[in-house]
């Protein structure tokens, strides 16, 4: 069964930088895109980033600018890289991978927290 796991979570200060990592337990083959969601308390999981194979990026708004997505392809990894964070960053923080099926993996998520 695939799992994503997830790394790099964590407490920090406003203003820091965290470094978000998800690869699955096994080989996954066509992978469309991978991505990072981030769910606060009380709110709907958002997406934050996501990337495709050919290395296309999106953001989300609030994120543009701060944050970078990026994979190893060959490792099918993806790396979420968050500098100049803000408490309302604060979330659980979700793995995306979406393959050519259409089928969709997600992590267990894993907690960022920013202070003020």
């Amino acid at each position: 069964q695939v799992q994503l796991v997830e790394s790099g979570g964590g407490l920090v200060q406003a203003g820091g930088s965290l470094r978000l990592s998800c690869a699955p337990s096994v080989n996954i083959f066509s992978i469309n895109s991978m991505g990072w969601y981030r769910q606060a308390p009380g709110k709907q999981r958002d997406l934050v980033a996501a990337i495709t194979t050919g290395g296309s990026t999106n953001y989300a708004d609030s994120v543009k600018g701060r944050f970078t997505i990026s994979r190893d392809n060959a490792k099918n990894t993806v790396y979420l890289q968050m500098n100049s964070l803000k408490p309302e960053d604060t979330a659980v923080y979700y793995c995306n991978v979406k393959i050519a099926t259409g089928r969709i993996y997600w992590g267990q998520g894993t907690q960022v927290t920013v202070s003020s």
